[in-house]
């Protein structure tokens, strides 16, 4: 038979509408298990209903799309796919919390070489975790199975988050201004960003393997590479509607250097006091084994840092006490003084 009387099939082209199929009906679930009262639709529909929570005067939504980057090749190498959509909503909560804004609803894109049931039903349990712990609904998204873009095994992952504020409770960087003092919380790892650089340390450098023990830290190489980048909705929820809060900076890629002047009105510069916390272990380690430069770790990492809260002055230490009773870890890393837009290390 001629090649071309051959008849085709998706299935044979690599993509299983029934193994999708099945896995959308295993995770109706972990969907489901996230709803709130105003969410309004099951998964499966064209696109995703919420209504507008009731009560608020004037309401201003607020949205933020991202992904987990190169984390999730280590994921993918170790074969723990549970934590990453965790660590994709919490990103996307704090990104949005910058602004005051507490999460509504959530979706999330997974493309995948070729469908495996339990990788999906793995990761989007971490999404679901994610949702139910920061109180928003995971609204629906994509799955996508792309042979040819992806090889069998890896994936890559994406989110987006709405999330409202009231107007008047908006920020936007303008009731910052000399004199506050910089309230810093602390990190649980390196979050989400400069894995590229921290893999080619760790793992070319160093030559580790994923089980292997992280010199200085208290878990193997996975573990302490694949540590869930935190939230801070709770801990920063009392605070934003007490008013206190002039500016917050979410500490990603760029770090604090490129991040602290996003939320920086015109006129003043963050001065940082380097000596005020003890930078993590598993930073230190990367600068040494990959003999990178101190500036350079300070733009690529959080080194240590997870947010970063403007207040007033005389503020501060009650600020930090609040946080420490409720389980941070919180201090008083700098102030805003008259300058250009930039943050100062000393």
């Amino acid at each position: 038979m001629p090649a071309s009387d051959i008849s085709l099939s998706y299935r044979g082209s690599g993509v299983d509408i029934d193994a999708a199929e099945q896995a959308k009906h295993r995770l109706a679930g972990l969907v489901r298990s996230t709803s709130t009262p105003d969410t309004l639709s099951e998964l499966g529909s064209f696109g995703g209903l919420y209504r507008l929570p009731r009560g608020l005067n004037d309401p201003i939504l607020v949205a933020s799309t991202d992904g987990v980057g190169t984390k999730l090749k280590v994921a993918v190498a170790a074969g723990r796919h549970d934590t990453v959509g965790e660590d994709l909503v919490n990103h996307c909560v704090n990104d949005i919390l910058v602004q005051g804004a507490r999460p509504l609803f959530f979706q999330d894109y997974l493309g995948i070489g070729r469908m495996d049931e339990g990788i999906v039903e793995a990761v989007v349990s971490g999404v679901a975790r994610g949702c139910r712990e920061n109180g928003c609904a995971l609204l629906g998204g994509e799955t996508a199975e792309l042979p040819g873009m992806y090889t069998a095994g890896e994936y890559d992952l994406a989110g987006t988050i709405v999330g409202v504020v009231e107007h008047d409770q908006l920020l936007d960087g303008s009731r910052i201004e000399a004199g506050d003092a910089v309230v810093a919380l602390a990190s649980s790892g390196l979050h989400t960003n400069g894995y590229s650089l921290a893999r080619r340390v760790v793992f070319e450098r160093m030559r580790l393997g994923l089980d292997d023990a992280f010199p200085g830290e208290a878990g193997t190489v996975a573990e302490v590479l694949l540590r869930t980048h935190r939230s801070y909705l709770r801990a920063l929820a009392g605070p934003l509607e007490r008013g206190e809060i002039h500016g917050l900076a979410h500490i990603t890629g760029g770090g604090l250097r490129d991040n602290i002047p996003r939320v920086l009105p015109p006129g003043v510069d963050a001065r940082l006091e380097t000596g005020s916390w003890e930078v993590p272990s598993v930073f230190r380690t990367l600068q040494e084994q990959g003999g990178v430069e101190q500036m350079e770790m300070f733009r690529v990492f959080n080194m240590g840092v997870g947010m970063v809260a403007m207040v007033n002055a005389d503020r501060a230490d009650a600020l930090v006490r609040e946080l420490d009773a409720g389980g941070e870890r919180a201090w008083v890393a700098g102030a805003i003084r008259p300058g250009t837009g930039q943050v100062l290390l000393s």
